[in-house]
């Protein structure tokens, strides 16, 4: 048996011999497409050897004579059904969709995404709660300098815009409900509705809105610029745990400074609605706080104070989380920073009508 690539046709049945590589496969090509005869099998039981030339030659000569190949062994099946894959047309658009499957597709797979978004979710949170049981099992690994500076960034450097924020809103809520109000001769329940509105509901809300755009941000692009430079990947080969490192201060902080933070913009939020109601009413600030003690009840000061926690671990849960998740390239950071902005937002208002339905329904009105 020669080595060079050869063929020979007996009966329908082609049958190479030699090796079927580049280095020895000539102008078996050209003979191949000068052969007119009726082909039904091709024997490669007599081939030494074959490469991808070789496997591209024969596939060919197969596919053109609609052919069965034959006497290869696994490896060479292996080869020989790659160039087959490889030789499907390319499409160079893809195929036009409909409007209505386009839209069906489109929701289909938003809602696939955010059902993995939720799972991995839910296992970032049973991290969290395992690196946070370690810490309490073993004190010494408390990372308390980096607590405390995560109080900072998160809470008092947050004071100044969250302070702003909730003056104005105190103003807009009180402007607003009195120029209703005034129509019945009522503007006197304006305090009421500054008073409660800020304590129960819009107080904490506008806080964890603030934070997640100003923290929870944070926390993905500071988490996501670490992936992509490989720190994290040192931190683990050293020894040290992100979950424990990073995550854990940053969860911390956000629970612990949120209850403040909610607190510190209802006081700002009814000082901005007193303001306006002794400007714009003409009802003085004695008159007011003395109205403000009768008519908001403790229980709307225990509904702000029990959200806040969880509107911070919901907050700082999504912007780690979507940091984590950065990886390939920097546009990566301004997406899952994105994502963390937009995912924590809408948790926390799906939380804040679950705790209103909850509130209602034990009494606390």
């Amino acid at each position: 048996m020669t080595d060079t690539a050869a063929f020979s046709q007996d009966s329908d049945t082609v049958r190479f011999t030699g090796s079927l590589v580049l280095a020895r496969i000539g102008d078996l090509p050209e003979r191949l497409r000068d052969s007119t005869e009726k082909v039904a099998h091709v024997d490669l039981s007599g081939v030494d050897r074959i490469d991808t030339v070789g496997a591209w030659v024969v596939h060919r000569f197969a596919a053109q004579h609609q052919a069965d190949i034959i006497g290869l062994d696994a490896d060479g099946e292996h080869l020989l059904e790659q160039v087959a894959k490889a030789d499907q047309p390319v499409a160079m658009r893809p195929a036009p969709v409909g409007s209505f499957q386009r839209v069906v597709g489109e929701l289909g797979d938003a809602v696939v995404q955010s059902g993995q978004t939720l799972y991995g979710l839910l296992g970032f949170f049973g991290a969290t709660l395992i690196a946070f049981w370690n810490v309490a099992t073993h004190p010494q690994r408390f990372r308390f300098n980096a607590i405390v500076q995560r109080f900072e960034v998160v809470g008092v450097t947050a004071l100044g815009i969250i302070g702003l924020m909730s003056f104005l809103i105190g103003i807009v809520i009180a402007q607003q409900g009195s120029v209703q109000l005034q129509q019945f001769g009522f503007e006197v329940f304006t305090i009421n509705l500054v008073g409660r509105l800020t304590l129960r509901e819009l107080g904490v809300l506008m806080t964890a809105i603030m934070v997640a755009g100003r923290s929870g941000s944070a926390f993905a692009a500071q988490l996501g610029t670490m992936k992509l430079t490989e720190e994290i990947d040192a931190m683990r080969t050293i020894g040290v745990s992100p979950m424990e490192a990073l995550v854990l201060p940053r969860v911390i902080a956000s629970v612990v400074m949120m209850p403040l933070l909610g607190m510190y913009a209802s006081i700002i939020a009814i000082v901005g609605g007193g303001l306006l109601c002794w400007i714009s009413l003409d009802i003085p600030p004695v008159t007011f706080v003395q109205r403000i003690r009768e008519v908001v009840p403790v229980t709307d000061l225990y509904v702000g104070l029990i959200k806040a926690p969880f509107f911070g671990l919901i907050i700082a849960m999504a912007g780690c989380f979507q940091g984590m998740l950065v990886e390939g390239d920097a546009e990566q950071v301004g997406t899952r920073t994105t994502a963390a902005v937009v995912q924590a937002i809408f948790l926390v208002i799906v939380l804040d009508a679950f705790f209103a339905v909850f509130f209602t329904s034990i009494g606390w009105v």
